[in-house]
């Protein structure tokens, strides 16, 4: 892939998207509340709206009656400082039983130090523990063209984060999609943004990561 597609699907632009979904109890567990925090990936840029993998998610959970309302906070180019202040209010407003950090890919793309992004995901992983949310992080990867050292620490950096605070962990949301052999052919027309086509791939693999959380 060239340098130009590699920085599409790291690159989080567009607006954003907020929304509740509530979804029937069953099986009379006490319900759930999943907060995503999220960039453009969990956002449904450029997307028909219930077609994202958060929305997918919904769909998972009321098939597996799974009492649960979901809430995507998810902002388009959002980076980890943004997250980092939005969340305590989201943490206060909703009170989630699992929050589910997708952010850092916007730090890769705008060169800002490693630890930075590194304090600002533990920041938030503390922040959700610390209010009685199970936390789950999902990590991204960026090209070969940053280097292979800065490679390694920026994937790395997302392990370190969830061990040393307890999270689970999804070690890249693009798996099987930003380095599947028709890479091109997954993305929309910006070259960005993942297809709709892509988001069961993306949901793929955050539910087995997810589901043990939900027991």
């Amino acid at each position: 892939m060239t340098r130009r597609d590699w920085l599409a699907h790291c690159s989080l632009l567009g607006s954003g998207l907020c929304g509740t979904g509530a979804l029937a109890a069953g099986g009379g567990a006490p319900p759930r509340t999943l907060l995503v925090v999220g960039d453009s990936l969990s956002a449904e840029y450029g997307l028909a709206r219930g077609s994202g993998w958060v929305a997918l998610l919904e769909q998972r959970l009321a098939k597996e009656k799974i009492a649960a309302t979901v809430v995507n906070a998810s902002i388009s180019g959002d980076t980890t400082s943004g997250g980092r202040s939005r969340l305590p209010a989201l943490l206060r407003q909703h009170k989630p039983t699992h929050v589910l950090i997708e952010l850092g890919g916007n730090d890769a793309l705008r060169g800002l130090p490693l630890p930075m992004t590194r304090d600002n995901l533990a920041a938030m992983v503390k922040a959700a523990r610390d209010a009685g949310a199970r936390v789950l992080l999902l990590g991204m990867q960026v090209p070969p063209n940053y280097g292979r050292k800065y490679g390694d620490e920026f994937a790395a950096l997302f392990a370190d984060v969830a061990r040393a605070g307890g999270a689970a962990l999804v070690p890249f949301v693009l798996d099987g999609v930003a380095n599947a052999p028709n890479a091109e052919a997954m993305f929309q027309s910006d070259r960005i943004h993942p297809l709709a086509a892509a988001h069961p791939r993306m949901l793929a693999n955050v539910w087995p990561v997810l589901a043990p959380l939900l027991k």
